[in-house]
């Protein structure tokens, strides 16, 4: 089952040098049955003015991933990081007990435009650690590369949860297959362009849950960048009970 939201039903954050749009509920945006997908709880669809951003903030016992579409993203943390996340770049930050970092557009001319992603953790109190990799546009053109595991498989970065994500590139005739375990659900967001998952047609911005579908096909791609998450069929208010 294909349970489709459209990209106009997100909820939006208008803040002048920041235009958000919201997946799931998130700050000021609240809507009881937006509240996450299994243990995926934040997707942000940000676009920063040029040298804007937030600021120096904390965050705990979280997994948080940014994927730059569009411009670039300088990151500075408390552990010392310090880094510029560009398209094809993904940046994982397990905040663990505790970690403060804030996130500025790098360009002084040119706005940023990036998705934040929050994955709620399988363990609490871990030490926090920062990783980022690039993944080559070839690696995911016509195919689905995984970026984000539990276990570092096929040279992903290492989450800490029992999560998936793959990122992929379609256009034109290119098509890619992916098997799901009859336990598992899948979320699936469309970050630019248009794609059909198993025939049902996403545009940019559009998300879907999937629950009983044992394969994904993704075909009939119009410069689409697509983001899938293999998750724990689980629903959210059972992360908290």
């Amino acid at each position: 089952m294909i349970e489709l939201r459209k990209a106009d039903q997100r909820g939006r954050g208008e803040h002048g040098w920041l235009s958000s749009r919201h997946t799931f509920s998130f700050a000021n945006y609240y809507d009881p049955a937006q509240i996450g997908f299994s243990d995926l709880l934040v997707i942000n669809d940000d676009r920063v003015s040029p040298g804007r951003g937030f600021g120096k903030h904390p965050h705990r016992d979280m997994e948080i991933f940014s994927y730059v579409l569009e411009g670039a993203l300088e990151h500075k943390d408390s552990m010392g990081t310090g880094s510029v996340i560009v398209p094809g770049d993904v940046q994982l930050m397990s905040a663990g007990t505790g970690i403060t970092h804030s996130e500025f557009n790098h360009s002084t001319s040119e706005p940023v435009h990036f998705l934040q992603i929050w994955i709620a953790p399988s363990v609490q109190k871990a030490q926090p650690r920062y990783d980022q990799k690039n993944i080559p546009e070839a690696e995911k053109r016509g195919k689905l590369r995984l970026v984000l595991s539990p276990d570092g498989a096929e040279d992903s970065l290492v989450l800490r949860q029992d999560t998936r994500v793959y990122a992929g590139l379609f256009d034109g005739a290119e098509t890619a297959k992916l098997d799901v375990d009859a336990n598992r659900y899948v979320y699936v967001h469309v970050a630019r362009g248009s794609v059909s998952v198993n025939g049902v047609t996403m545009g940019e911005g559009d998300g879907a849950r999937i629950r009983n579908e044992r394969e994904l096909t993704l075909s009939n791609g119009d410069d689409a960048e697509v983001l899938v998450f293999d998750l724990r069929n689980i629903e959210v208010s059972e992360l908290w009970s």
